[in-house]
């Protein structure tokens, strides 16, 4: 570990808290404010009927005639995410509208200013990002009750119904129980350090169990989520202006830069967790130049920077692969394997997803077009990325790195 970093075996709260992480809910924003101040009510207005505003072609309309608002006096972090969540859900409608291909390539000035300045603040790029509507696009309708799906909601919705409640919120709920692995870390970071085999294969073991559950919580999108929903009406709104040919050029933000600019939508690699656990496990997504290491290392710039700064720091720490390796101890190898196909299987899992919701009903809907029109639609994902491609090689990059060849 390099000279001046903190140590992997601080208190274990302590490292998480200290990356912005809750122990609850994880990377998750922990109780989201559902109302913005008194000030931005022309915001929360338009954001909690954007359905109905689209539906009577009045969206466009209502939104350029918002005052400039500044967001000076949206105080402390729970209010600016709010803030951003509500301007990610405007800016994705005003852009996409009714999802007919009727796009705006400009985004007017009343609403790009403090989106823009707000993202600042945040650190967060000016699109609607993961980490507003999955992490930080939820409440619980009892504040007694568990964070279970039936308990739960989602703070504002596009079209589309309840599609996107259930993505959301399945995503949300993935995210924690997937964060009980997360919890494991500080406990691996301490066995490698005293040299506890006994206990590092505890821990492994641990984390390969709790990614099993987040498997099959993943299975909750079937009960939720419509394929056709998702693709025709739900994925249009999540598009972003990266590698879409819609806008080739991206979206000029009026009063903020004289030039377009590109940012990918809302995607699954935003999460930090599964990055995290590549990190840890020593599995090299991000080594070398190809897509897929690429693709994974820009979606890094659109999670929290506390979060960004965690990887960092799991990626200073003590390697557990190299440490396992060393030991020739046949079950403790076995543990770390057993780690990786419990990631490998979740990979796999979502995978199947992507062929049900966004591959199927692809070639369903363009059953009419030519051959030579298809590939390149099918495959672009909310990310602006040839997205089979890099979970093909995210998947088989996490395979071969089992200690123990199939």
């Amino acid at each position: 570990m390099a000279q001046g970093k903190s140590s992997p075996v601080e208190s274990a709260w302590h490292i998480l808290k200290k990356y912005h992480i809750d122990e609850d809910v994880g990377f998750a924003l922990p109780d989201p404010l559902e109302e913005l101040p008194a000030a931005y009510d022309s915001w929360t207005s338009i954001a909690k009927n954007l359905t109905k505003l689209i539906e009577d072609d009045q969206l466009r309309a209502e939104v350029e005639k918002v005052p400039q608002l500044s967001t000076d006096d949206l105080k402390g972090h729970r209010e600016q995410r709010l803030g951003h969540l509500a301007l990610g859900y405007i800016v994705m409608a005003y852009v996409w509208n009714k999802g007919d291909g009727d796009v705006r390539t400009v985004l007017p000035r009343n609403i790009a200013v403090p989106y823009c300045e707000l993202s600042r603040k945040l650190g967060l790029p000016p699109i609607l990002v993961y980490a507003d509507c999955v992490l930080a696009n939820w409440k619980k309708k009892d504040p007694s009750g568990p964070m279970t799906y039936e308990n739960m909601d989602i703070l504002f919705s596009f079209p589309g119904g309840d599609c996107g409640k259930g993505f959301f919120l399945v995503s949300l709920l993935v995210e924690k129980a997937a964060f009980s692995a997360i919890k494991v870390i500080p406990r691996v970071f301490r066995a490698v350090q005293h040299q506890d085999q006994d206990a590092l294969q505890k821990a492994l073991l641990d984390i390969a169990d709790h990614l099993g559950k987040a498997r099959e919580v993943f299975k909750k999108i079937h009960e939720h989520v419509d394929p056709n929903l998702f693709f025709n009406v739900l994925r249009i709104y999540l598009s972003g202006w990266k590698g879409n040919p819609q806008l080739p050029e991206g979206l000029l933000y009026e009063g903020v830069w004289d030039t377009p600019k590109m940012f990918a939508g809302g995607s699954a690699g935003q999460s930090s967790i599964f990055q995290c656990l590549d990190v840890l496990l020593g599995i090299e997504q991000t080594a070398g130049k190809g897509p897929a290491a690429e693709f994974l290392l820009d979606m890094r710039t659109y999670m929290p920077p506390a979060h960004q700064d965690f990887l960092h720091f799991l990626e200073w720490s003590p390697s557990v692969r190299k440490f396992v390796i060393s030991t020739d101890n046949t079950g403790l190898q076995e543990a770390y394997d057993k780690c990786v196909k419990a990631l490998e299987s979740l990979r796999s899992y979502h995978l199947g997803i992507v062929k049900k919701y966004i591959l199927d009903p692809a070639k369903w809907s363009r059953r009419n077009e030519t051959a030579e029109e298809q590939p390149e639609e099918e495959n672009r994902g909310t990310g602006g990325t040839d997205f089979m491609s890099v979970l093909k090689t995210v998947k088989k990059t996490t395979s071969q790195s089992l200690l123990k060849k199939r």
